[in-house]
Parts: structure tokens; sequence; C-alpha cells
């Protein structure tokens, strides 16, 4: 099958790219009607104040437009009050306004807030919201549109300690979906380390936060769907609980070997990342090492925080984009078919990375010339950055990277060349992407430390033709997670997954966007739904949103 894929997709990887059009992502935030503003003591004195700011993308009210929920945190000093930090849920009104509908939903205090990531848990039709935090996470079921009810209890998913990356998947293939959240230090916020006493509390010769190298970690968590949406925590018997305790952040479900059964990436900060093979049996075997996912090239730890996953060059396979630490560059692991291998440097997308502290991340064709860049959204850790000695870092507030797809396995990074969307220093963490204002161009939100979020609307002019496909899985799957979406159009041949958990603490709108440059109907579109089964549409014209149900 891989094999057939890849001589199919043989012109796609050798087709020469065009010059760069005019790239404009406009902070359309104020003008949107978004005030949230997050909250993070202003110092960062500890660790747990300088990770928050999830954002998710998901239609709660199944109007067809994609609204918007931002994850907001609390702070050692307010941490007994959790009324302190508001989270908000912003209904998409259309044109690129939105209304904060955050009381009314009830989802406005989930606790120390972390990260999100969507799915229609009880297969009602409509999207469920999982909050992650500190010390508990929520889960919020949809009552059709009309307001959000905690759950949490009944579905026995709290957990505890510092939950943050969230993502749901049937790893067991029995109709229903799980769910896998990493957790990160262990945290006693009574007991916490003295500020830049250690030889972990130390940057560049000037006293910060300490952690998490010196700080004890925290095995994952694995809650298994019993049906009913009612889950039992099974990470230590599947494989997955993490033992000695790394320092997780960012997920990925994905099929890495194409078996019909879902796989898990975790990236860890400051240890190696985890890549577990489904054994389709209820377990899983840690495979990074081997696999060539674990560490950089040359072999050293890196600080993970997020993963975008995507078929950058027409494999068939999706690579692994995952971000890190200043100095330390971000990964692309490229999926040869039986391992990983590092094509960073070689894609050209590593140097430009070095100086920044990389958080949110994902594949988007921002101009739907069919090849997909990458974005990631940068910020560091330490507010005292800006006093030190800065090395090769760059300092506390960091600009954007957006990478262009050049179509010969190479990327150009062209974020500095176009407006302020992308060069404004900010201290950004959680990323979004999705269609907004459904004009067939993909927009961004990001979610910054200490104030305002970045809605950014892409008014790029000359883009290239699209398909979006909107997908509705039989029995309790409703998302469809885990179903892959292959589009042929001209000469280029493009896949997408649906996925649950993005990015940074995220989640991307569900629904599968395809650039299609000049060419106005795709040839076809196939699913191969998370059952295995098939759908096929022949000729579907460009510019439209398709509808497939998967057969009942």
């Amino acid at each position: 099958m891989r094999h057939a894929w890849a001589v199919l997709c043989a012109v796609a990887v050798s087709a020469p790219a065009e010059e760069p059009a005019a790239v404009l992502f406009r902070d359309v935030t104020r003008e949107a009607g978004v005030t949230f503003q997050h909250h993070s003591a202003p110092d960062k004195r500890y660790i747990v104040e300088s990770m928050s700011g999830g954002v998710a993308l998901f239609d709660y009210d199944n109007d067809g437009l994609v609204d918007l929920y931002f994850v907001d945190s609390l702070t050692v000093d307010t941490a007994n009050d959790p009324k302190a930090a508001r989270s908000a849920l912003y209904r998409n009104r259309g044109q690129m306004k939105f209304e904060d509908v955050t009381d009314r939903m009830a989802v406005g205090h989930p606790g120390w807030g972390m990260g999100a990531c969507t799915a229609d848990v009880d297969g009602d039709g409509w999207q469920d919201l999982y909050v992650t935090a500190l010390g508990g996470s929520k889960l919020y079921r949809n009552d059709r549109g009309r307001t959000f009810v905690d759950v949490t209890g009944k579905a026995g998913v709290s957990g505890s300690g510092w939950m943050a990356g969230c993502g749901f998947a049937d790893y067991d293939r029995d109709g229903d979906l799980d769910l896998f959240v990493s957790r990160y230090v262990k945290v006693d916020l009574a007991n916490l380390p003295e500020f830049g006493k250690g030889k972990t509390c130390e940057y560049r010769g000037i006293a910060v936060q300490c952690g998490p190298r010196g700080l004890p970690g925290e095995g994952d968590l694995l809650f298994r769907n019993d049906g009913e949406a009612k889950f039992t925590e099974v990470g230590e018997a599947a494989g997955v609980s993490d033992p000695r305790g790394y320092f997780g952040l960012g997920v990925a479900w994905f099929d890495h070997d194409d078996d019909g059964w879902p796989d898990l990436y975790v990236a860890n900060d400051s240890r190696p990342s985890f890549l577990y093979t489904n054994q389709r049996n209820g377990t899983f075997k840690e495979v990074g090492f081997p696999m060539g996912v674990a560490v950089s090239e040359d072999g050293g730890e890196q600080g993970g925080m997020g993963v975008a996953l995507g078929d950058y060059d027409g494999s068939g396979r999706f690579a692994i984009y995952k971000t890190n630490f200043a100095e330390e560059y971000n990964n692309l692991f490229h999926d040869d078919g039986d391992h990983f291998t590092e094509h960073a440097y070689k894609s050209k997308t590593a140097p430009p990375s070095l100086p920044y502290v990389g958080w949110g991340t994902a594949f988007i064709d921002y101009d739907n010339d069919t090849r997909l860049d990458i974005v990631a959204v940068n910020g560091h850790v330490y507010p005292q950055m800006d006093q030190a000695r800065l090395g090769a870092s760059a300092g506390y507030r960091q600009r954007k990277l957006l990478f262009r797809n050049l179509g010969d396995g190479t990327f150009e990074e062209i974020g500095a060349r176009y407006g302020t969307a992308f060069t404004e220093p900010r201290v950004s963490r959680g990323l979004a992407v999705g269609d907004l204002d459904d004009d067939g161009r993909l927009d961004a939100v990001a979610n910054d430390l200490d104030g305002s979020p970045q809605v950014l609307r892409n008014e790029l002019k000359g883009a290239g033709h699209w398909l979006r496909v909107k997908l509705t899985g039989k029995g309790r799957n409703t998302d469809a997670i885990g179903a892959v979406v292959t589009l042929k159009a001209g000469p280029v041949a493009q896949r997408r997954l649906v996925q649950s958990g993005t990015s940074y603490l995220s989640q991307d709108d569900m629904r599968r966007h395809f650039g299609l440059g000049a060419a106005t109907e795709a040839e076809w579109v196939e699913v191969r739904w998370p059952d295995g089964t098939t759908s096929r549409r022949e000729k579907v014209k460009a510019d439209q949103t398709i509808a497939i149900e998967q057969p009942r």
C-alpha cells in the first residue's frame, strides 16, 4: 500500500515551487470581539506559572461555524480561588465576529487550566470539551449546544497532579473513544522550590524558576472508555503510564505503522520522547529510540513541547514536527516506513528555530498551493531572560515562525517578511488552526501568557482553490477521530488525519482542509474510516465543504 502511494505521489514531491505570494495574516482579535485575557504571575518565579495557555477550535453548537475556547490559569497566590481565572468560550456569529458565551455555557472555571481537547465522547453528535488542569481536569458534556454539564466525576476522568496534553482515540477499536493525558512535573504548592536556589534554578548566570530538570516528574494516564462515557484508568496495564516520570506535554495519536490501530507519540520536556506502538491487544510497546523519534539527531535530550503531524512531501506517511527549547532546534522526523529519519537540517527548518522556545505548531497550507507549510509560535519561560547573557537565544518575547514548503523537501522561513502578525514579539503557548470565516483560507489562533490572544485572519490574495471535508462517523465516534482522508487533484495527492488533541495542549478544527492550487476539482476523495472501511467520491468540485457520512 505504501509503495503504491509513493509511486502515486512522486510527481508531487518533484513539483517545482513557485515564487511566494504576498502573505498577510492580520491580527483581528479586537475587531472580532475577543476580549479574553490570560492571567499568570508576571515574574514567573515558579514553573507552574509559565506553562498554561491551550486553545480549542470546535463547533460546539453545530451551526457550521468554528467557535473558540481559551484556557486560563491561576497563580501560586490565587491557587485557592478558582474564580480568579476565567477560561472563555466564544461563539462564532459569522463574518469573523465572536460572542462571549462563557457564563451561559458554564465552562469558565475548570481550575488551574492548562490545555483542551474535544471529541463527541458520548456519541450524541455534539462535541464535548475536556480541559486539563493542575490538580484534576474537567470533562464538560455538551448538552446539545444549550450549555455544558460537568460530568467529570461520573465519567471518572478527573485524574490528579499536573495534567497537560490530552487526546481522544479509539485505541482498542471497540467503537468508543478513549482518552490519553500526559502529566508534567509533580508539584506541591505548599512546598515549592525556592526561586534561583540550586543548579537547576539558574540560566546564563541569572536566577530563574526551578525545573523541570531537578524536579520529580509524573506518570501519564490512559482512560479506557467502558461504554456510556464511563472510563477506567488503565495506563499501567496498557504500558503507557511512564513509570520513570518523564515530563509529558504535547501528544499525538496516529497510526504510524499503517496497521489500522492508533499509536501514540508523547513529547517529553528535557527527556527522550515516547512512541508507543499499539500491540492490538490493549497494550502498547514503547519504540521511540529504535524508531528514531526519541532524541535529537546527535542523541541529545530536548525540551519537547508541541507536536504536529503532516504528509508534507507526498510520501503517504505522516511526519512529526516537534517544537523544543531554545538552541535545540525543532525536529522534523520523516517517516521512512520502517523508521523515522531526522530531516530538520535537510529540510532547512532547523536553523531558523534555534533562537526560540517553541510551543504550539501546525502543518498548514496557508496559500492553498497543495503543499503543507509549517507554523510555530514561540516565547521564553524566563522573564529574566532579557537581563541574561543571551548567547544564541532570543529574548523573553519572541516572534512566530512560518515555513513555506518549497516542494523539494525543503522549507523557507518567511514569517519575518510580511506584516506584524508574525514579527510582533509575544509570549505564546497554544496554537490552533481552522477556517474561522469559511472563506477557504486557514486562519490561526494563538493563546499567549499575560494578556490577549491573537486571532490571525488569513487574508492572502491569490490563494489557490480548496476543498474542505467534514466527516461523520458511525456509532459513538461521530467525529470519525482517527480517520484518514486522501485527495487526488491534478498531479498532487494529499493526506489528512482527523485528530483530537493537537499542537501544544490545543485542538485544531477537525474539518480537513486541502489546498488544490490551480485545480478546480478533485479527481477523487477517499476516506479510510477508523474501522478500516472506506468511502470514495469522484470528481468533486473545488471551493466548497463536502460532508461524508460513514455507511451504516
